[in-house]
């Protein structure tokens, strides 16, 4: 999150209200996930261990796998990831090619749609994450949108699929599933290694 100290006032939202970047620059520094999505401001408290964990090992796979495999860089929060002046969000975890990077990672925060996006949801995002986030994702052009659900060892494969993104694919850890993507063509991510503990 981009705020300051937090001396500033951000105008207060209600019906009809619609925040802008310079509104969002205005949050203050407080810990917490402060994003923008249609000009409506959404407050996340900061992330629990489980979800750090799974965070941390999903980032060290992809990471490692770019080491050998060049083909862009991978990401982690708190970074914010500025759609246009009534978005801006904050990816647990995003992937930009090295066709988009040079557009996109110009400034000090990514500017434009990565590749793929991957939410960590908790109780208090679940609904957002499958709902207006997973339509801001599918508008800005992601190629790709995982939702990784910490309660039931589960990740929601959205892939694009023309304008829109497909149905879904569900992977699950009981179902001994393993992650692979077009993206990151030979990238094996096992779900047993995501949820291990």
């Amino acid at each position: 999150m981009s705020g300051d100290s937090g001396e500033n006032e951000v105008k207060p939202t209600g019906p009809g209200v619609r925040l802008t970047y310079d509104d969002f620059l205005l949050f203050p520094d407080d810990g917490q996930r402060h994003e923008l999505i249609d000009g409506e401001h959404h407050v996340t408290p900061s992330p629990n261990i489980r979800h750090q964990r799974i965070s941390r090992r999903l980032l060290v796979l992809m990471a490692v796998w770019l080491q050998e495999h060049p083909l862009g860089e991978v990401l982690q929060a708190p970074l914010d990831v500025h759609f246009s002046n009534l978005d801006v969000v904050e990816p647990d975890v995003l992937y930009v090619s090295n066709e988009r990077a040079t557009e996109l990672l110009a400034g000090q925060h990514v500017t434009g749609s990565p590749d793929l996006v991957v939410e960590i949801a908790s109780p208090s995002t679940r609904q957002r994450d499958e709902t207006i986030k997973r339509r801001l994702y599918e508008n800005a052009n992601v190629v790709e949108y995982w939702v990784v659900d910490p309660d039931i060892d589960v990740i929601r494969v959205y892939s694009r699929n023309g304008n829109r993104f497909a149905r879904p694919l569900e992977l699950s850890r009981e179902a001994g599933d393993v992650l692979t993507t077009a993206i990151l063509p030979g990238l094996v991510i096992p779900l047993s290694h995501v949820f291990k503990d």
